[in-house]
């Protein structure tokens, strides 16, 4: 098996669902009779999820360095070794996966075959913290988080750059522009459906912050949001935004918080809307992945 650099269909594991007896009847956003289901827990660290046109969900397994495929019709195979330690994952609308290449420190876009394409891989000639999450605009530019979690797969142990940032990578560019620098510990990062605003979260200091998009790769208004971080984020059709870390807290687009969904797991890093229909919450938790049908739809 050696040099392979894809494996959509080296094997597909056959599921025996663990479902939980939490009942979610009492919130709106969730389907009626829904429970909360464990796919698998057979990872070390999931991480990144992100849903193709088809729905289909990708996500990443970061210590075991694999980016994995949860299909419409609730297969799981890999799709990736050797993923460059990925983390945070987003598709383009070409259906290339962009991907916060965490080994050495760069932004990748990989595609359908598992081929990769190195975006990024510097600031000013010095390596990146370690990009984390991003998210891509309409214009095809690339917002990401640069905060710093040292790896024992790296070589060094400390920072070529003293700030933990938010970058933006215009189309085309091998430039990155500094939008904000303000952070303790910046991490999960989400656009809104409209395109409208910017969410970032900052685990470090426990603040989810809010942007208006003034234009291509500009920024202005930051607004705190919640008094909450997040690992990773998402948003639904209705304005709401999925904050991650113990369980799931959504709240609306005023910044009340309208849910809590908890999760069995130690901790909740990321979330993603897939499915045919843009209804199943999907969840990343520890060495876990759960599924939650949803009243409302997801975007991208």
């Amino acid at each position: 098996m050696k040099n392979i650099k894809f494996l959509y269909l080296i094997f597909i594991i056959i599921l025996s669902p663990s479902v939980f007896s939490q009942d979610f009847d009492t919130l709106s956003i969730v389907k009626k009779g829904a429970k909360l289901i464990k796919v698998s827990n057979q990872f070390k660290f999931t991480e990144g999820p992100a849903a193709d046109k088809k729905g289909n969900v990708f996500f990443t397994d970061q210590p075991n360095n694999r980016i994995w495929k949860y299909d419409t019709k609730g297969q799981l195979s890999v799709f990736l070794e050797n993923a460059g330690r990925s983390n945070g994952l987003y598709f383009d609308k070409k259906g290339n996966i962009l991907s916060c290449a965490d080994e050495k420190n760069q932004l990748w876009s990989i595609d359908k075959k598992g081929n990769h394409t190195v975006l990024l891989d510097n600031f000013e000639g010095k390596l990146l913290n370690g990009p984390n999450d991003l998210w891509q605009d309409s214009n095809g530019g690339i917002y990401f988080t640069d905060p710093f979690y040292l790896r024992e797969y790296w070589t060094r142990k400390t920072q070529e750059i003293d700030k933990k940032r938010l970058y933006y990578l215009p189309k085309g560019s091998k430039t990155a522009i500094i939008m904000d620098e303000d952070f303790k510990q910046p991490n999960g990062i989400v656009g809104s459906g409209d395109g409208k605003f910017l969410y970032v979260a900052d685990i470090g200091a426990s603040k989810t912050y809010r942007y208006e998009i003034s234009g291509e790769g500009k920024l202005s208004n930051r607004t705190l949001f919640a008094n909450m971080g997040s690992d990773g984020m998402t948003t639904d059709a209705e304005g709401n935004l999925y904050l991650t870390g113990r369980g799931v807290t959504v709240f609306d687009k005023t910044g009340k918080q309208i849910a809590k969904i908890p999760v069995p797991s130690g901790w909740t890093a990321n979330i993603c809307f897939g499915g045919k229909n843009r209804k199943l919450l999907f969840i990343t938790a520890s060495d876990s992945v759960y599924t939650l049908d949803m009243h409302v739809k997801g975007v991208n």
